[in-house]
C-alpha cells in the first residue's frame, strides 16, 4: 500500500538513522562524503533539501560549526528530531514541501540534498531546480547524492510501476507518495542543465550511489 511521503516517514523515525546507515550500501562513506564537499566559511549559508534527521550534518557541523543551515522536509518527525540533535547551531528548520516553499533569491553558498530527490521525474524537479539555481550565490553550487536508475529502461519500469499502483489503489491526486522512481545520471544532469546549472559533474559513486555537484 503505498504511503504518503510526509507520514511514511515519520511513521519510521524511531530506527530511520540505523535504517539508512546499515541498509542503504556505502551509506557510512557517502555521508561523510557529501558534507565535505560542503563550503567551510564562517558565516557559509547551506540549503538542504529534504533534510530528515540531518545524517549528513553531523558530519558537516563538524567541519564548519559557524556554518548556517536551513532546512526543508515534509515530515515534522524528522526535524523535531534533528533540531534536538544540534542545539547551539545555526539552523532554520521549515516543515513543507521544497516545491511549494519559497526560497530567497542569491541567498545560499551551497544546497545539498541527500536520498531525497530519487521519487520525482525531471519535470517535476525542474521547476525547483530553477528555482534552486536562483537561490543560490553567482558560483554558488548544488550538491546532490541520490540513488540512481543504472537505465533507462529500469528508470521508465521504475514510474509505470508507481502509476500502476496509484491506479490499483485508485489514488488520483496530486500528492508525492513514496516510491522510489529514479532517474539516470544522464536524466538528472540534462533536467540541472535545463535549469541553468553548468559544469554538472559526477564526484564520487557507489554502485547506483552517487555524488554530483551542479555550479551556477
Amino acid at each position: 500500500m503505498l504511503e504518503k511521503m510526509r507520514e511514511f516517514f515519520d511513521a519510521r523515525l524511531e530506527g530511520y538513522e540505523e535504517h539508512q546507515l546499515t541498509a542503504i550500501a556505502h551509506a557510512a562513506e557517502f555521508y561523510p562524503f557529501t558534507a565535505s564537499l560542503l563550503p567551510r566559511e564562517p558565516g557559509v549559508r547551506v540549503l538542504d533539501l529534504g533534510c530528515g534527521t540531518g545524517l549528513e550534518l553531523g558530519y558537516y557541523f563538524s567541519l564548519a560549526p559557524e556554518a548556517a543551515v536551513t532546512g526543508i522536509d515534509l515530515a515534522p518527525g524528522m526535524l523535531s528530531a534533528l533540531r534536538a540533535k544540534f542545539p547551539g547551531r545555526a539552523l532554520e528548520l521549515i516543515c513543507g514541501s521544497y516545491f511549494d516553499v519559497p526560497f530567497p533569491e542569491a541567498a545560499y553558498d551551497a544546497a545539498v540534498s541527500v536520498e531525497s530527490l530519487h521519487h520525482f521525474t525531471g519535470e517535476e524537479k525542474l521547476p525547483l531546480y530553477r528555482k534552486l539555481y536562483r537561490a543560490l550565490k553567482p558560483y554558488g553550487y548544488f550538491i546532490l547524492t541520490d540513488y540512481f536508475a543504472p537505465s533507462d529502461w529500469e528508470e521508465a519500469l521504475y514510474r509505470r510501476e508507481l502509476n500502476r499502483l496509484k491506479m490499483e489503489q485508485g489514488i488520483a491526486d496530486g500528492a508525492f507518495y513514496h516510491y522510489d522512481t529514479p532517474l539516470t545520471v544522464a536524466h538528472e544532469t540534462e533536467a540541472l542543465q535545463a535549469a541553468g546549472f553548468s559544469g554538472v559533474e559526477v564526484l564520487g559513486r557507489w554502485e547506483n550511489t552517487c555524488t554530483l555537484r551542479a555550479v551556477r
